[in-house]
């Protein structure tokens, strides 16, 4: 016997055409030894503070930026969702970000509680320009960088440490004084700093840059100060960057003065667990975007981040009850769309076609709806534990009815579920087994997605008579036009009296029979077809007046044994179309 080798073998691996000598490992570059870290031990219990930079970053990523209409509705929903600190553009970079920046204060459109926060780097005229857009503000933050990676000293600016320091120090002067020139006392202001590309800055340089800057600041009790420490191109796993930001707050000095910020990438598609280990690290502010826009892949997602402390029962303090809307205003603003499978806002997260997940959400819900009636009616008694939703759809904002759609890997739960959920019509399960085999039959030969519409024509036209307002052709040997019972008394046998159309002529029929339906059996049998009723279920579809019943019989027709649907305002009718059905379908 021979066997195959592995494709994942040392020999295979070690002739892969990509060019690996190109990359030299992160550890290798800007290595980190931590080997007492406590941040694994660590658990979120509360939200940091989140900055917003849909404005900034995540604008000036756009490929075409947001004109001012979009702007103010962006900003708008920021505040609307309850975000506190809103970066709202770079008015030194443009004459459109300035304007901007003194409409929202000009037109008294920031809430007392809201600081807004305005980028510059670390140049004397653009610091001038960026604090006189702040004029008249209430909550006012600045929030000044300068790159302090070594190839950014190198080849981009050709300075040395001390010299890239001295940056950092002089700008953090200007900001100060320009404070005092343009701002007066009922501005309450404040003041970022970040180390710029801090992921790839020698550890011990970035603390010393810190500090320096913070010497001029004069952090206390009454002025903090805000350090941000930016994984601006995400190079390492998100344990790396946990080590960076513990190592950080545990040697900054002032330690309880500094709000220390993170503002990761998403590089390597890891901005979110980057986030959250730098939280159990350390950090006490997030800087990110709804959605993860953002340059490149984009900045951290905060509505991420925020669903996921909700879904572990921490408050974000932000609301996310209507996250479509949230996802229509971003898309609108931004003018891009919302990838489908993006984490809990994207068309597709709450939707399952595999059968064995339809049939596992199905048999959850099921059961939390007993477990809430037995709580009373109270949600909040009963811990959310339906399988494959992480959250409760519509705790956002969504209805059941999207959570599971039908395509050609779905079963019978997933229709069962959306015949339910769509029509209120409860399957028995050998009746789910029976019309899951049509609908894949249909999904084989048509492909994609059978929508519940769609579901509903299927369904109609093999069980239910066709309307006439409907593209569906009527077919079928019999119709119920009308039925009479009467019953002699207790113990006696049912007579029924039924007009029935057999291809297509009318007949009037009597029947006597230990009950209904064996009386209406016994009408069927004179027009030659032989019919036993195996099984059979009903409900009802509503309540009030105008309501109607559902009953599913499963009958041996002439040696078949297959179901049948009726419906009707009376309950007895209703079995007696059921089993005209199950004879149509048997003799079709």
């Amino acid at each position: 016997m021979s066997h195959r080798p592995s494709t994942n073998s040392p020999a295979e691996l070690d002739v892969t055409p990509m060019p690996l000598a190109k990359y030299p490992p992160f550890h290798e570059v800007n290595g980190i030894d931590l080997p007492d870290r406590t941040w694994p031990s660590k658990r979120i219990l509360q939200a940091p503070r989140w900055l917003s930079t849909d404005l900034r970053d995540g604008n000036q990523a756009l490929i075409e930026p947001m004109d001012p209409a979009r702007k103010h509705r962006m900003f708008e929903l920021l505040v609307r969702m309850g975000y506190k600190e809103i970066e709202i553009g770079f008015p030194a970079a443009s004459q459109t970000d300035f304007d901007f920046v003194r409409s929202l204060i000009e037109s008294d459109a920031i809430p007392q509680d809201v600081t807004i926060s305005v980028l510059t780097q670390a140049r004397t005229d653009l610091i001038e320009r960026t604090v006189s857009s702040l004029v008249g503000a209430h909550r006012a933050t600045v929030h000044m960088y300068n790159a302090t990676a070594p190839v950014f000293r190198d080849v981009v600016f050709r300075t040395d440490r001390d010299g890239t320091k001295n940056i950092a120090v002089s700008g953090t002067r200007d900001v100060m004084d320009y404070f005092e020139k343009y701002l007066d006392s009922d501005t309450i202001v404040g003041y970022e700093y970040s180390p710029e590309i801090f992921i790839d800055t020698e550890i011990d340089y970035a603390l010393e840059v810190c500090e320096a800057v913070m010497d001029v600041w004069e952090p206390d009790g009454d002025r903090e100060i805000i350090l941000n420490l930016p994984a601006t191109i995400e190079r390492a796993t998100p344990n790396v960057y946990a080590d960076q930001i513990e190592w950080m707050s545990r040697n900054l000095s002032r330690r309880e003065h500094v709000v220390l910020s993170v503002h990761p990438h998403n590089d390597r598609g890891t901005a979110v667990a980057s986030a959250e280990l730098a939280v159990m690290a350390g950090a006490d502010r997030v800087e990110g975007c709804l959605f993860g826009h953002g340059e490149r892949t984009g900045n951290v997602d905060l509505v991420t981040l925020g669903m996921n402390l909700i879904s572990q029962g921490v408050d974000a303090g932000i609301d996310f009850s209507d996250i479509d809307d949230i996802r229509r205003t971003v898309e609108y603003c931004g003018q891009m769309d919302v990838h489908p499978r993006h984490p809990y806002g994207g068309d597709l997260v709450y939707t399952a076609f595999s059968g064995s997940h339809q049939d596992a959400i199905k048999k959850g819900l099921t059961k939390r709806d007993a477990d809430v009636a037995a709580a009373g009616g109270d949600e909040l008694a009963v811990p959310w534990t339906v399988p494959y939703l992480p959250v409760d759809p519509r705790d956002v904002g969504r209805s059941y009815e999207a959570v599971i759609r039908v395509n050609s890997q779905s079963g019978k739960g997933g229709i069962a579920y959306l015949m339910s959920t769509e029509r209120k019509l409860d399957l028995p399960r050998r009746l789910q087994i029976e019309f899951s085999r049509m609908v894949q039959a249909h999904t084989d030969s048509a492909g994609g997605e059978v929508t519940a519409d769609r579901l509903w024509d299927i369904f109609t036209d093999e069980y239910l008579p066709a309307p006439a307002d409907s593209a569906l052709h009527p077919w079928g040997r019999f119709a119920l036009r009308s039925t009479r019972l009467t019953t002699a008394g207790e113990g006696s046998d049912t007579e029924l009296e039924a007009v029935l159309v057999d291809g297509g002529v009318e007949h009037e029929l009597r029947g006597l029979g230990n009950g209904p339906i064996d009386a209406f059996s016994s009408i069927l049998r004179q027009r030659g077809v032989d019919v036993t009723v195996m099984d059979y279920a009903e409900h009802a579809l509503s309540q009030g007046e105008d309501a109607k019943a559902a009953s599913y019989i499963e009958a041996e027709v002439e040696g078949q044994v297959l179901w049948g649907v009726g419906i009707d305002a009376s309950i007895t009718t209703s079995s007696f179309r059921a089993i005209v059905s199950a004879v149509n379908r048997a003799v079709r």
